[in-house]
């Protein structure tokens, strides 16, 4: 199984410390990460798309292509593209030049977004949620797949017998769907024999193995081989060489960002009490020591069948220095224990 993380350019005010970094700072940061990251051998790095103040990154290609610069391995990533709200062609040709950038390490990982700032910001009407997906993710996979292409929908001009260059570094783009557990969206990615990746965000993940049964079902039922049916499970952590100083320094973070969805999305309020049941173990939020996440990790991963697992560790802008401990000790001992007990 290999690991990975995901960011989304957090910029909160610091809550310990009210202190908002600049989008400057952010980026630079961001990039600092990958770069640690891909030195670590850690074998993926997602940055998602947003359209607020909290976040640093609007467009991740543009980011990642600045990652490809600094990084020789490591596979770069969005996480999510809102697909609805692109325009398909142009986005392949971002994520095609990306490819060739980094000599074959991109991936485009399209999804509906857990935001809907997009929408309004490019004129795309929400009564259209599903079709918009589903038609623009239906061209993305046929021009990748078809060279020269000719297509037609209802979103956008079609496409009569044009190249749209420039192609993949090799035969084709990794194109990826992710999903928060929708289980149409698992049997439309196994349909199309795409790559899925599972996003997390609360519960335990062991509520997913029924979808990635379903997404692997799927897969047959369209005659994808079952080596080419990828999995990836995202989880909310952090890592610190000590399990309580995990969960301490987490804590005012992960409660910044639930009172942001509890303004924003009508959750409950969680409690300090909810905080540490879901740390507990790293039984729902993977916080706490190399051991013990590396110890959830395999569990996880032998359970629901994970190819790939991928951590955001910086919700509402953890201090940097304390992210880039937790990358490291990801990479020098989550990695080596993850290893030995899934490869023997």
């Amino acid at each position: 199984m290999e690991l990975g993380i995901y960011s989304f350019g957090d910029r909160k005010p610091d809550p310990t410390t009210g202190v908002q970094l600049s989008v400057a700072d952010t980026l630079a940061q961001t990039l600092e990460r990958i770069r640690l990251a891909d030195e670590l051998g850690l074998s993926f790095y997602g940055l998602g798309e947003h359209h607020l103040d909290q976040y640093a990154i609007s467009n991740p290609g543009t980011v990642l292509a600045a990652a490809a610069s600094v990084t020789s391995r490591i596979t770069l990533s969005s996480a999510v593209t809102v697909l609805s709200t692109e325009d398909p062609v142009r986005v392949y040709q971002q994520f095609t030049t990306l490819d060739q950038l980094s000599r074959g390490r991109a991936e485009l990982l399209a999804g509906r977004g857990s935001f809907t700032e997009s929408f309004p910001l490019f004129g795309a009407d929400l009564k259209d949620y599903d079709e918009l997906f589903e038609e623009k993710l239906a061209l993305l996979v046929h021009l990748d797949r078809e060279d020269p292409i000719t297509w037609s929908g209802n979103h956008r001009p079609p496409l009569d017998n044009v190249r749209v260059l420039p192609r993949p570094y090799g035969k084709h783009l990794r194109i990826s769907v992710g999903t928060g557990g929708n289980p149409e969206s698992s049997i439309r990615a196994g349909l199309l024999g795409l790559p899925v990746v599972y996003a997390v965000i609360g519960g335990e993940p062991e509520r997913f193995a029924p979808l990635v049964d379903l997404y692997r079902r799927a897969g047959e039922a369209g005659g994808h081989a079952p080596e080419d049916m990828h999995v990836t499970m995202g989880a909310i952590g952090f890592i610190a060489r000590n399990s309580q100083d995990a969960k301490e320094t987490f804590y005012p973070y992960w409660l910044e960002t639930m009172k942001y969805g509890v303004e924003a999305r009508g959750w409950p309020m969680p409690t300090r009490a909810d905080y540490d049941q879901a740390t507990h173990g790293a039984r729902q939020l993977f916080v706490g020591s190399p051991e013990e996440v590396a110890d959830r990790l395999i569990t996880v991963g032998k359970l629901v069948g994970a190819n790939r697992y991928a951590m955001q560790m910086d919700w509402s802008g953890v201090p940097h220095k304390e992210v880039m401990t937790a990358i490291e000790l990801l990479g020098t001992e989550v990695l080596p224990l993850v290893r030995k007990e899934l490869t023997g």
